[in-house]
């Protein structure tokens, strides 16, 4: 067995261990929102104890004729909430869903209107003044996730430049990159083990993966009658085959993700093997 195999094995007992006898209609209601709470609630929380806080990252997109515009902003929402019960002492800010899109004038941009892309330093300016915010009421962690691989650069160009900033306070910020990365990797291998898919068949971009996850924390953000094989066409903006996808895959999928966020996190948080410990933003 190779490494990479058992790696994915290990994630697949942990996820099922932890999530596999959740409800597929779980919900995300109840979890510690920022944007739901007053801000004294906000107060009491951190005094009891709960002096993490989350900052999802998601995204504006075209995700083919099948799925809504908001798939990153739903999934990775979903995910902080599943994040916030596994740490139990933390808080979720309000989902960044203004994130680096492309460019303006890349080609086949304009013809899928809805796109909003806010490229760097925009973005990476949005990220820091979100942790500035956060730091400044005394949050001691301040975690990064992203659902979608053009936000992990800024996330860790913020992360590296503040705790160099904060060294020494009591404020740090984790940019939580295995979560989109080792995640991806994660479900990727998973499905070839037990489907049988190739990469052509799960896709990069709407695919199985992306679409399973979205039928699974937001079920009428998939329009099915519109789920093609490949997009149905070459313009669809689609990789992969979404007529596969289904809403167990994608729990499987967004179980993979936090996963491996936490098991980066538990990584950065161990003591260091001699020497100084490891910058936040490093991965």
């Amino acid at each position: 067995m190779t490494r990479q195999r058992h790696a994915v094995a290990a994630a697949a007992a942990v996820a099922l261990a932890c999530f596999g006898a959740e409800a597929l209609s779980a919900q995300t209601l109840g979890d510690p929102f920022i944007e739901q709470m007053t801000w004294t609630e906000i107060r009491d929380a951190m005094a009891a104890g709960k002096t993490k806080v989350i900052v999802p990252i998601g995204g504006t997109e075209q995700n083919g004729p099948h799925m809504v515009m908001g798939k990153h902003n739903y999934v990775i929402t979903f995910a902080a909430g599943k994040l916030a019960r596994e740490l139990g002492d933390a808080l979720i800010a309000p989902t960044v869903a203004w994130v680096p899109e492309g460019s303006y004038e890349r080609e086949g941009f304009g013809d899928k209107p809805g796109v909003i892309t806010n490229p760097s330093p925009s973005y990476n300016n949005l990220l820091e003044a979100a942790a500035r915010s956060l730091e400044s009421h005394g949050f001691t962690e301040i975690i990064f996730i992203a659902d979608s691989g053009g936000n992990q650069a800024g996330m860790e160009e913020v992360a590296t430049r503040l705790n160099g900033e904060w060294e020494g306070g009591p404020t740090r910020l984790f940019a939580l990159t295995d979560y989109y990365a080792k995640g991806q990797e994660y479900s990727r291998a998973w499905l070839r083990a037990e489907f049988g898919y190739d990469m052509e068949t799960i896709g990069s971009h709407a695919g199985i993966t992306d679409t399973s996850a979205v039928m699974y924390v937001f079920p009428d953000g998939v329009r099915n009658d519109r789920r093609y094989r490949f997009g149905g066409r070459p313009d669809a903006g689609v990789t992969g085959d979404p007529t596969l996808a289904t809403p167990e895959i994608g729990r499987m999928v967004v179980n993979f993700k936090v996963v491996a966020a936490l098991q980066q996190y538990e990584a950065m948080k161990a003591p260091p093997r001699g020497g100084r410990r490891g910058d936040a933003g490093a991965g």
